[in-house]
């Protein structure tokens, strides 16, 4: 009997296994402007089966369906008379059925009515208002970048003018800037710091809370970004989080080295109106430590997040979803443990550190057509974030075991352990935004509307001065509310059938400081020439506030009364300014060149004449504590953008891209320096190519080089290090030494089989993979042995790290 079944069981895996898989492809088209649905459309897959057409029309809401599609890589192609065509390439797996959101831009109409209709190039990015210095953040494309790890953040280090602080952590830094004028959005929501460990006042972090599962494509602004964008000097990343398949169930599991997931999607009732997508994911480090391989810490972080999003549609075109992203996590490093003798311990060498965080946003949004030519959308959120920390100071000798004999070793011996600072910040914000779009006419479009975040924060912060042997001092002991509000209204013109031209003005005001920027004006152009090619320009002025614990640093006066010496800093500003050429090759090579100058003023410097300047902060694992700042100091960025692009449309991508700039700033000394973030250039090449095995099965294998020029550094101040127990650098000098040019070689493999209705996925990212030891940074670490050396040593980026995972992709139909 057991035979019997055992063969049954042989020829049911065995016809699973051979049967040809297909897959569904289906979604929605609509107005890239108003987001009103497109009825009639033609939807076209061309597949290599030539005796059968995969195509549909569009219905009443803009919907289409497609069924059983075969596997692979194919071309979608959207056509509807009055609008642009469109074409795109799809990849059709087993495990999850393909759901597209596709917006298509109307046709420009003469004054005698004759529609031009022209093709669409890949890679443009969604917000139709954004003419320049922007990259169009897709999902499917990024996710093959080697050594990206699947962090949005990490993905776009690898477009020119952009390049990642350092291995350990995924800070961007975007044509010099600090990666303090980094924001992050999400429905029109200025979202905090979405990333694990994350330092108060900081844009980045080791680990991403985002997970690019949840994410549809999106949008990445560098320079003079349209007008409903603001709190920003350097960089805007719009997010869109996409939705829950809303016919089928569908689930993927996911486990590898940075963490185990799992994401669970499909409809909420039985018409297809509603959806739910739900994700969660916990670290498996730990993996790392039983293993022997070294994470770049001593100790083993721990960390866990999640995501979600509940999606309805209305009636009358509206729509209305209740969204989700949150994650906490904790490390603790514990150098009293450490009882051998090394110079390169992680983190600050005389201490054990425990550190926390959390950050938490939720919202709901309610998007709708009000006509064919009026689109409003607005989101309300809540978002929470937290950071605490203590440090336990530790008093040591070294003991010499087997003295003098070949064996001679040394052994940390720990005295006593007392704790020297602690520190807990809590930031909950109440955010709203609204956007009105109206679409006069094909040529004329005009979108108005407002943002408002209400912060409420408490701050604790005390610390023992190790100089004086004192009591414990306060720094921070603040509560309170303020405000920021953002107004926009942003005009786009199509002069003619081939050039475009935005116009808006933002303004903001923040209570706590009592700022207003005064009015700020966006301006972009773009002029499509023939044969594919493109000229464009922008400029655009800019205002920041400043991290938010800076404004509430206190000293106490001789009556005990607090003094806040930064509460009345003005926002940081900056003018943007930049020009570029565009050319669009076949349907999927782009090369495009970009020149630009930014030019930054009011910001913070020292009031005594020194280097101190917040451009060069943010970046890193400290805080930092500005004692006494004014808005007078200035700066500047400037350079020349250059990007060659294959998109992957077939078996194989290329992406080369070269930066050459120069990024330089005055303190209130008077002296021009380099800013801590000019490398002076940076060149990435990643290349990919997808090997098919027969029907089911594919090999991906990625390539990526990086080439950037070494971090800034000054010369220390020996006596002052030694006084507080900190690393502080001279003025003299300051930024004039640098680390050697930092290279970085990663590859990728991918192995997917396709099964029925199951997608099967295991990946080896090997990042680092010729183990190039790079330099990061310079740290404070006193050596026990011989206490006259520079209590300094140098911090190394991460070496070799193999990091492999396992994906499963299915679906069950709701039938």
């Amino acid at each position: 009997m057991l035979k019997h079944y055992t063969l049954l069981l042989f020829c049911l895996l065995t016809a699973y296994s051979f049967a040809q898989p297909s897959q569904n492809v289906r979604g929605r088209v609509m107005d890239s402007e108003t987001f009103s649905p497109i009825t009639g459309a033609k939807v076209i897959v061309n597949t290599r089966d030539t005796t059968k057409v995969y195509g549909a029309v569009t219905d009443d809401n803009g919907s289409f369906f497609i069924p059983d599609v075969p596997i692979g890589k194919h071309q979608l192609s959207v056509t509807i008379f009055g609008y642009d065509d469109k074409t795109l390439t799809i990849d059709v797996n087993s495990g999850k059925e393909t759901v597209l959101e596709i917006p298509i831009t109307e046709s420009y109409v003469s004054q005698s009515e004759e529609v031009i209709v022209t093709a669409r190039k890949s890679g443009e990015v969604i917000n139709e208002l954004a003419l320049i210095s922007a990259r169009q953040f897709s999902v499917e494309e990024t996710d093959r970048y080697p050594g990206s790890r699947s962090d949005p953040a990490r993905m776009a280090s690898n477009f020119a003018g952009v390049q990642g602080a350092d291995d350990s952590r995924n800070d961007i830094i975007v044509r010099g800037n600090s990666p303090l004028g980094v924001v992050w959005r999400v429905e029109g929501i200025d979202i905090p710091n979405p990333s694990h460990f994350a330092i108060s006042g900081s844009t980045g972090g080791p680990v991403s809370i985002l997970n690019n599962k949840i994410l549809g494509n999106s949008d990445f602004f560098m320079s003079a970004f349209p007008a409903e964008y603001g709190n920003s000097t350097a960089a805007v990343f719009d997010l869109k989080l996409r939705n829950g398949n809303n016919q089928n169930h569908e689930f993927t599991g996911q486990f590898g080295f940075l963490g185990t997931e799992l994401l669970a999607e499909g409809p909420m009732s039985k018409s297809g109106n509603s959806s739910y997508l739900v994700m969660g994911r916990y670290s498996t480090l730990s993996l790392f430590k039983s293993m022997g391989i070294q994470i770049g810490t001593d100790a083993v972080p721990t960390y866990g997040d999640g995501a979600f999003k509940f999606n309805w549609r209305l009636k009358n075109g509206a729509n209305l979803s209740l969204f989700g992203i949150g994650g906490k996590s904790k490390i603790e490093i514990l150098i009293s443990e450490q009882t051998e003798y090394t110079t390169e311990l992680y983190g600050e060498g005389d201490r054990d550190q425990y550190f926390g965080t959390a950050m938490a946003v939720s919202g709901l949004n309610y998007k709708q057509s009000i006509s064919e030519k009026t689109y409003l959308s607005t989101t309300l959120a809540y978002s929470y974030e937290e950071q605490k920390s203590k440090h336990n100071y530790l008093l040591r000798h070294l003991d010499t075991l087997d003295k003098g004999t070949e064996n001679e070793t040394y052994r940390i011996v720990v005295d006593s352990i007392f704790q020297m600072m602690g520190y807990k910040y809590q930031h909950h914000k109440v955010s709203h935004h609204l956007a009105i779009t109206h679409k006069f006419n094909t040529r004329h479009l005009i979108k108005a509307g407002l943002n408002t975040d209400l912060y409420y924060v408490v701050q604790r912060d005390s610390a023992l001065p190790l100089v004086t042997d004192s009591i414990f001092e306060k720094r921070w002991d603040y509560e309170g509310a303020y405000i920021l509000i953002q107004p926009f209204v942003q005009w786009k013109w199509r002069a003619t059938e081939k050039m475009d031209v935005t116009a808006g003005l933002h303004a903001q005001y923040f209570s706590l400081s009592n700022s207003f920027s005064g009015i700020e004006p966006r301006l972009g152009w773009r002029w499509r020439i023939k044969n594919n090619q493109s000229v464009f320009a922008g400029a655009g002025m800019h205002s920041q506030t400043q991290p938010l614990y800076t404004y509430t640093y206190h000293r106490y006066d001789t009556n005990g009364d607090k003094i806040y010496h930064n509460k009345h800093m003005d926002f940081s500003k900056s003018i943007h300014t930049g020009i570029g050429y565009d050319i669009a090759i076949g349907k999927s090579w782009n090369i495009k060149t970009e020149a630009y100058y930014q030019h930054l003023y009011s910001l913070p410097v020292s009031i005594q004449p020194s280097y101190y300047s917040l451009i060069n902060m943010g970046a890193g694992f400290q805080r930092f504590f500005p004692d006494s700042l004014k808005n007078t100091g200035t700066g500047t960025n400037y350079g020349l953008e250059l990007t060659l692009q294959k998109f992957f449309d077939k078996s194989f991508f290329v992406l080369v891209t070269a930066s050459l700039y120069d990024s330089k700033y005055k303190g209130s000394d008077g002296i021009i320096r380099n800013t801590s973030y000019n490398g002076n250039y940076v060149f990435n090449v990643l290349s990919g190519k997808e090997f098919k095995l027969g029907v089911k099965q594919s090999i991906s294998l990625g390539l990526k080089a990086t080439y950037a020029g070494g971090q800034r550094y000054g010369y220390v101040d020996v006596a002052e290090t030694e006084k507080y127990h900190e690393l502080i650098f001279l003025s003299d000098g300051f930024n004039t030494r640098r680390f050697r040019n930092y290279f970085r070689l990663d590859v990728k493999i991918n192995w997917k089989y396709n099964a029925k209705k199951t997608t099967h996925e295991i990946g080896l990212d090997l990042v680092n993979v010729l183990n190039t030891k790079n330099l990061l940074s310079l740290a404070y670490a006193p050596n026990l042995s011989d206490p006259t050396v520079e209590p300094i040593a140098e911090k190394r980026q991460l070496g070799f790290l193999p990091l492999f995972y396992y994906k499963i992709d299915f679906r069950f139909s709701k039938k």
